[in-house]
């Protein structure tokens, strides 16, 4: 049983009053915090030390140039605690990831599910490109549901931590190729061009995100379970099976219409830019091929309708068997006054 981190109350910045842990990782921890200036509630973000070489700085500053984009988490403050010197973001609170929520799901998603997220990943990474950023690391932790509302439609883009820039900000110069790099990204998902020590670029990511689509659809990539010795040899394996396996192969059991999206992402070479709207196009095409409507209801939507109808019918007889055994004593109560 995983043990519950006990979480010391303290209020950073005169402002954020930490009410819960929420999570934490390699890059420090991540709380529920009660924004007391504007009353609601947001994701507080604190590096586990106090560190000059700290990441939350250089995303905060990152998350600022995205503001105003769909699908971008809303930064409201960003310093040093006082006390323990620590970095600290307060960012938007979002619902749940895609990867928790696909194992919600039993670890597969429907098609219909897959065809309207994609559709607004594509759109997130379209909004990054067009700031001049690659993002180099699409994983399903790293995109998010809204939390309330309409918002619970939306998925968001969380974590730049590992974003660069693919061209000049003045000049729009596209940065030279180079090879001899070394993995940068979930190894799971990158491409095979990053397996191999190549720059990173827009096409990079596409293939990132083909591989969690069919992550998606299949609940398991091929080379999902390689054993190794050694991280580098665990790469090394990684690398010569995602080499091994054609797009027909990866999108075996799939529609054709994926088939052609996944080889128009392939097609692209280092410096193009991808055809998001063709992209979009392809999928929309297949979603309503198959019959579907665009309603918005996920997989999880569904579930979590059925769990709360469940809920709902169990507080009905939980009622019901209440009110039986009232009319029973209210029944049994003339018959003990009789008596007396």
């Amino acid at each position: 049983m995983e043990e519950i981190k006990e979480v010391q109350p303290r209020v950073i910045a005169n402002r954020f009053e930490i009410k819960e842990l929420l999570g934490s990782g390699s890059f420090g921890e991540v709380y529920l915090a009660l924004d007391k200036q504007q009353n609601q509630e947001v994701a507080l973000k604190i590096d586990i030390n106090a560190d000059e070489n700290s990441q939350i700085p250089r995303e905060a500053k990152l998350l600022q140039n995205f503001q105003g984009g769909e699908g971008i988490p809303k930064v409201f403050w960003s310093g040093v605690e006082e006390v323990s010197k620590k970095n600290v973001v307060a960012m938007e609170l979002l619902g749940e990831n895609l990867e928790s929520l696909l194992t919600k799901c039993g670890g597969k998603f429907s098609w219909k599910t897959v065809l309207m997220l994609a559709d607004q990943m594509i759109k997130r990474i379209e909004y990054v490109h067009s700031k001049g950023f690659v993002y180099r690391d699409l994983k399903p932790e790293n995109f998010m549901m809204g939390k309330k509302g309409k918002q619970m439609q939306i998925v968001y883009l969380i974590d730049f931590g590992l974003i660069k820039r693919y061209k000049d900000p003045k000049t729009n110069k596209h940065i030279p190729f180079r090879d001899n790099k070394g993995l940068i990204g979930t190894a799971r998902y990158v491409s095979i061009n990053t397996h191999v020590g190549l720059e990173q670029s827009r096409r990079d990511d596409f293939e990132s995100l083909i591989y969690v689509l069919v992550y998606f659809i299949k609940g398991r990539l091929p080379w999902q379970g390689i054993l190794a010795e050694t991280k580098e040899k665990k790469y090394e394996k990684l690398k010569i099976h995602k080499v091994s396996i054609t797009t027909e192969k990866l999108c075996e059991g799939m529609p054709n219409q994926f088939l052609q999206f996944c080889k128009l992402i392939r097609q692209l070479k280092f410096e193009d830019q991808p055809n998001y709207f063709k992209l979009k196009q392809i999928l929309k095409e297949l979603f309503f091929e198959l019959g579907y409507s665009w309603d918005y209801v996920f997989d999880w939507t569904e579930l979590n309708e059925a769990i709360n109808i469940n809920q709902f019918n169990q507080v009905n007889t939980l009622n019901a068997n209440q009110m039986d055994n009232n009319q029973q004593i209210t029944d049994k109560q003339p018959e003990s006054i009789c008596q007396v």
